[in-house]
């Protein structure tokens, strides 16, 4: 069976759709004025053809390197987030009780390691969490509150998953989500796709990659 194109998906978002949530789901945020970039789960799970969370990203991660480079020119803040339990899995939850793939994160696992090219420097943050969105049970948002920021450039993996839940707590938390379209992925377009809509419709700015990249160098001498 053909894998649906991205394109199919997108021909599927109906002129029917787009009018039922005109005038009620079109609102808008803007960039802010401070913005930090976090990178979701950037991991090998996702890039290993023999992992079953492989999800065929390559291109995704390409289009991330390239932000995380404006963004480090633009001296912004720069989060990381990756996936680590315990041996017994018991830090993960219902979470790891319902997904038996994330077994794969366990702390020290292979598949929990970072890409290459996409490798936090020294001097870069790195949270690790248990569960989808990346301030649940962690420093994150306190962490952004601290460092003035106002608005979070989300790039990550996959859109329906752990983006999405960060994109729905970086808005309830106060902050601008904005969506970095290129540098999110996931496994099938379908959810891919409709996760897109449904975080521009309701939650935050979903923003081509050049147009992101174009904001960031806008900035002199840091975020």
């Amino acid at each position: 069976m053909r894998r649906p194109a991205a394109g199919d998906i997108v021909a599927a978002m109906t002129d029917e759709l787009q009018d039922n949530y005109a005038g009620v789901f079109d609102g808008g945020l803007g960039f802010g004025r401070k913005p930090a970039l976090i990178l979701v789960d950037f991991i090998e799970a996702y890039f290993d053809k023999g992992c079953d969370l492989y999800a065929g990203v390559e291109d995704v991660l390409a289009n991330a390197i390239v932000l995380r480079d404006a963004a480090r020119r633009a001296g912004l803040l720069i989060v990381y987030t990756n996936v680590a339990y315990a041996p017994s899995l018991i830090d993960g939850g219902r979470f790891a009780q319902k997904v038996a793939p994330l077994a794969n994160f366990v702390a020290g696992h292979p598949m929990g390691a970072w890409p290459d090219g996409l490798v936090p420097a020294d001097n870069e943050l790195v949270i690790s969490k248990q569960y989808a969105s990346a301030f649940f049970g962690t420093s994150l948002a306190s962490t952004l509150t601290a460092n003035g920021n106002d608005s979070l450039i989300i790039a990550g993996l996959t859109t329906s998953g752990c983006v999405r839940a960060t994109c729905v707590d970086c808005c309830s938390h106060g902050f601008i989500p904005i969506v970095a379209r290129q540098s999110v992925g996931d496994r099938h377009p379908g959810p891919h796709e409709a996760n897109l809509f449904d975080m521009q419709a309701k939650y935050g700015e979903v923003v081509p990659d050049a147009q992101v990249i174009d904001y960031l160098n806008g900035f002199q001498g840091g975020a």
